[in-house]
């Protein structure tokens, strides 16, 4: 029987930290919650302690600490609360944490990630920004202290699937693959002329036909930025560069990437468009756990459809393209204007065409610099902030 591994998980109440929790209910067997850790919904995290009763439970915000701690101490008073931001990074390292779920969205969880990566853990990871941010850094660090590092992300889980294992280091090989090609539903806008999209409301860009996401990386879908951000994260996951690294649209997401091999064969995962399958398989690598997804049913598909990206209409691809070649601070710059930019298209203040705008005037504004630190990258991440602010200003009073 196998031994029950302790799970730290960094986002406990957002869509992943809900998939995961799901599978691991289903493999009692197999793990146990021993940390929750969330931002500030109170509620969410009271439900989740209540049902899963972490040893400890974290909220970076220390207001909404105190909530929690207040309402534990009636139905979960086993249960200790810490608070702050760098709570997560002590969950993150406990001895008594196996692995540690890294959903955290945005740069805010580059730290933690950072923390478990250090720790030396099974790191999951699902906050693609901790490798958009610094990911030579952060597989460097990953390197140095034996942290195995696992994808979740859909796209780059399919391809860990299809990678084979180099027989000493038992981690994925790249050596003989020929390119890498993530696939992209195309979002709730796919077919949608520019200026309908120029028009879309925030409502519209999160109702994403096939996943259930949070609203910021629903927006980052429907403007293919958040595909633009995967393919830096493949180039650190996979330490192939950029011209390796394609995206096809595929509106079904039935397959899920694939990876194309030097002696001319090509494999692809395939399954229903579930988190779970890739929680699951990233959980109990290289075993298999049930993750209460349906199996794929091929005689119900009547087709599968590929499609170019279009750059034009969603030039935010591109930016990431641009990013990757540019190297260095680059992607640390995107990531943040984009992260101000699609904030304020959900608070109502531009349009959904003026993401990619803010980006590529942030972008041009501030050259890459060397990211030879982290220090260097969240210099970069605050410069770009500002600079994004500062751009959002010239638009409103242009």
């Amino acid at each position: 029987m196998a031994e029950i591994k302790s799970l730290a998980i960094l986002g406990a109440t957002g869509s992943i930290g809900s998939s995961t929790l799901d599978v691991v209910q289903r493999n009692p067997e197999r793990y146990r919650v021993h940390a929750l850790a969330a931002h500030r919904d109170v509620e969410g995290m009271t439900a989740l302690c209540q049902r899963h009763h972490p040893e400890l439970a974290a909220m970076a915000s220390p207001e909404h600490a105190e909530q929690l701690r207040e309402r534990l101490a009636h139905c979960c008073p086993h249960t200790e609360v810490l608070s702050g931001p760098e709570s997560l990074n002590t969950l993150a390292s406990l001895e008594a944490v196996d692995i540690v779920v890294a959903a955290i969205v945005g740069a805010a969880g580059m730290d933690s990630t950072l923390a478990a990566v250090q720790a030396g853990k099974r790191v999951l990871l699902a906050n693609k920004e901790s490798l958009v941010l610094a990911g030579e850094l952060m597989m460097q660090q990953a390197m140095d202290h034996g942290a195995c590092l696992i994808p979740v992300d859909s796209e780059h889980n399919a391809i860990f699937q299809c990678l084979p294992i180099d027989r000493q280091s038992g981690k994925p090989d790249t050596r003989r693959v020929a390119h890498i090609t993530l696939t992209a539903s195309g979002g709730p806008f796919r077919g949608w002329s520019r200026e309908a999209i120029a028009r879309a409301t925030p409502d519209e860009a999160c109702a994403h036909p096939n996943w259930s996401m949070g609203r910021k990386i629903s927006v980052d879908s429907a403007t293919l930025m958040n595909k633009g951000l995967e393919l830096i994260e493949a180039r650190w996951l996979f330490d192939l560069p950029p011209e390796r690294l394609m995206v096809v649209v595929h509106p079904q997401s039935i397959i899920h990437s694939t990876v194309a091999f030097v002696d001319g064969s090509t494999l692809a995962q395939l399954g229903l468009p579930d988190m779970r399958t890739p929680i699951a398989a990233a959980l109990a690598w290289p075993d298999r756990i049930p993750s209460g997804v349906d199996h794929l049913d091929l005689s119900r598909i009547s087709q599968l459809d590929f499609e170019p990206p279009d750059t034009e209409r969603f030039p935010c691809l591109q930016l990431a393209y641009d990013a990757l070649k540019a190297g260095g601070t680059a992607a640390a710059t995107l990531n943040a204007a984009n992260e101000v930019a699609v904030q304020a298209f959900l608070d109502g203040g531009i349009g959904l065409l003026q993401i990619a705008e803010i980006n590529q005037r942030v972008m041009q504004a501030l050259p890459s610099l060397p990211a030879n630190s982290l220090e260097d990258v969240r210099a970069a991440d605050q410069r770009a902030r500002q600079q994004a602010e500062k751009t959002l200003s010239e638009l409103a009073h242009a």
